[in-house]
């Protein structure tokens, strides 16, 4: 016989258990996971003003609200004469402990020359 089709009498025979839970969790518990974890919005602003003088941060939830996925505009004299990958690290740095609490996160660095330049009318 082709062991194939002893493993698909196998699967035919499995069950679900209705009752067991499942390993994902659910939109309600990411997000209940993700205020819990202190990594918010206001609570990554209120570092980057501190840690690097920022004069300008905007930061978005990219992630629905459950505080997974983040993208933000970082405006700081600090960033004056840095590569972008310098920028970076420099923010990454300040925001070691949020950053490993989440799971995506972009930054946009820029002098407050370069955004006056840049920044929507």
């Amino acid at each position: 016989m082709d062991p194939r089709n002893k493993l698909y009498k196998q699967l035919d025979n499995l069950t679900v258990d209705p009752d067991s839970k499942m390993s994902g969790t659910t939109d309600a518990e990411a997000t209940q996971a993700g205020t819990s974890s202190g990594v918010t919005p206001d609570a990554i602003k209120a570092k980057l003003e501190e840690k690097l003088g920022a004069t300008h941060v905007e930061i978005e939830d990219l992630s629905g609200g459950c505080g997974q996925m983040y993208e933000a505009i970082i405006v700081s004299p600090q960033f004056a004469k840095k590569t972008t990958l310098a920028r970076h690290r420099l923010v990454n740095s300040s925001l070691k402990d949020e950053i490993a609490a989440i799971h995506a996160w972009t930054p946009k660095c820029h002098t407050p020359e370069e955004w006056e330049k840049k920044k929507p009318q």
